[in-house]
């Protein structure tokens, strides 16, 4: 369980099995997925009618690579912080498309857990307390 209030996450990742695992990944660290979806209308789709605190977004999407579109578009709202969660980070604009970071696919619990931590205390207003770790790569300062 995190020490954190539980976020509520949009999980945007066209690969079925990825997708359940990290739900309960979300849930065991004490999460709320509030959506997943695969392609980028559901993804924009749901992130309008759910206003999740984070999306976590791949770069490849059952529509083809259009995840850095999804995060152009989550992230216009100032209430949700977007990541992004691929093993495709070449294709990550310099801008970052308004995501914050990316978690590096494979990833581990660890580096989840941290990450959302992480993304707790940058949402809080707080000066994150630790390193970000291995895996999880913050977008260059703007």
């Amino acid at each position: 369980m995190t020490a954190e209030p539980a976020l509520r996450i949009l999980v945007v990742e066209d690969e079925v099995l990825i997708a359940l695992e990290l739900e309960y990944l979300l849930e065991d660290l004490g999460h709320v997925t509030v959506g997943v979806a695969a392609s980028s209308s559901e993804a924009i789709a749901l992130g309008v009618s759910t206003i999740p605190d984070v999306a976590l977004v791949d770069i490849h999407l059952v529509d083809g690579p259009t995840g850095v579109a999804v995060a152009r578009a989550l992230s216009a709202d100032a209430r949700t912080t977007v990541l992004f969660m691929t093993a495709n980070s070449k294709r990550i604009p310099e801008d970052f498309a308004g995501a914050i970071g990316v978690i590096a696919k494979p990833y581990s619990e660890r580096v989840v857990a941290s990450a959302l931590s992480y993304v707790a205390e940058y949402r809080s207003g707080r000066k994150p307390s630790h390193e970000t770790p291995d895996g999880f790569s913050l977008a260059p300062p703007v």
